[in-house]
């Protein structure tokens, strides 16, 4: 990989790690649920590429644990979303006994 490459993808990961930020931190606090289904949905896409790339052929040994480490990060991402949505959930829901 050439130096160009490298500072074009640090320049992509900075933009998007600023971007992120900036649109996390103007969200209002009732949207909060609605966004993170979305983002567990996202989670769901990263751990298919993860997969994907991790059970492809011709992967050397480097490249089998970075994809190991992007399944499991991905896995842990996803179901503590789905976790933290439904507890968020149920705070809504009407308790037995009460009108």
């Amino acid at each position: 990989m050439d130096t160009t490459t490298i500072i074009y993808l640090t320049f992509i990961l900075l933009l998007s790690i600023f971007l992120g930020f900036e649109l996390i931190a103007k969200v209002p606090s009732t949207l909060h649920t609605p966004l993170m289904s979305g983002s567990n949905a996202i989670s769901g896409i990263t751990l298919l590429g993860a997969l994907t790339l991790t059970g492809s052929e011709g992967n050397d040994g480097l490249a089998l644990i970075l994809g190991v480490a992007a399944v499991t990060f991905a896995m842990i991402n996803v179901v503590g979303g789905y976790l933290v949505t439904d507890r968020m959930l149920e705070m809504f829901k009407k308790k037995e006994g009460s009108k």
